[in-house]
């Protein structure tokens, strides 16, 4: 029985897979050793599907974890490992980025340019087995473009200084039923900013037909595309996560508007890493 997981920093999906093909799937908080500790992880997994899990009398003992996560760079893979081996003490634990899981889960055994855009966001060129170039994400201060939590941080400044008008700014804050200070201290004194201003970004969604929104969105698109498609080479680029799912119709413009190919958009990898994983699972015991 192998256990997948597909993590961002806002929720984790966990798929069980065991060898008769039955297979059930869970979702916990977003799990990323950049913002937790071993300790933490291990809590969350403990509190949250674990519980789930015990529900099911077809579960027996999980022989490998294939974990995809945001933030689990080489440096710190290590927290998740840890965590993972703590609860599940008879599994072989692989932990990969995000990234790997998405082109796996997105492109298979083939090439191609494989994209996140969920609360953050990422890139690679795939060669079918192994990520061949990276344009370094560096989170949502620095980078992550096309991402929630930078749409939402771009969405929330331009209303707060008035950049889109009184009547927006008044909507979007009786909306969320929030104040510039809450939002400030939500941003800089409390845990999970990213989380907190990608959930934000939903209103720019909700009022995409106001032309002042649909033009912040477009050049958020287009800002991905410019600082980090154009350093690959011509192939067809597919799309996986929330943010590229719920605004495909503004994001395939831009991607048409600067000559991409686009192969598909997906919410989510899990259905492809499942087919990916399928030869990993071992036959049930004699």
């Amino acid at each position: 029985m192998i256990l997948i997981a597909d993590s961002g920093s806002t929720k984790t999906h966990w798929c069980l897979m065991a060898a008769n093909g039955q297979t059930s799937e869970f979702f916990t908080d977003g799990i990323n050793p950049f913002y937790q500790t071993s300790d933490g992880i291990k809590a969350s997994i403990s509190n949250q599907l674990l519980p789930q899990m015990g529900h099911l009398m077809w579960v027996g003992p999980v022989t490998d974890i294939f974990f995809y996560g945001a933030g689990c760079t080489p440096e710190k893979k290590k927290l998740v490992v840890e965590a993972l081996q703590a609860c599940f003490r008879q599994a072989a634990v692989t932990v990969e980025s995000d990234m790997v899981g998405a082109a796996r889960g997105l492109i298979g055994h083939t090439d191609g340019i494989a994209c996140i855009l969920g609360t953050g966001s990422n890139s690679c060129l795939f060669d079918g087995t192994n990520i061949v170039k990276n344009v370094p994400a560096l989170g949502f201060i620095l980078g992550d473009e096309g991402s929630g939590a930078v749409l939402g941080k771009r969405l929330v400044a331009d209303l707060l200084k008035n950049q889109l008008g009184e009547e927006l700014k008044q909507k979007f804050l009786t909306q969320y039923n929030t104040t510039q200070a809450e939002i400030i201290d939500n941003v800089y004194r409390k845990p999970f900013p990213n989380r907190y201003l990608a959930s934000m970004s939903k209103f720019a969604a909700e009022n995409i037909d106001n032309p002042q929104i649909y033009a912040l969105v477009y050049d958020h698109f287009n800002q991905f595309v410019v600082r980090n498609l154009k350093q690959y080479p011509v192939l067809p680029v597919g799309f996986i996560g929330s943010i590229a799912y719920y605004y495909q119709d503004v994001l395939k413009k831009v991607l048409a508007d600067n000559g991409f190919q686009l192969a598909q958009i997906l919410q989510s990898p899990m259905e492809g890493l499942k087919e990916y994983h399928k030869g990993d699972i071992k036959p049930a015991e004699a």
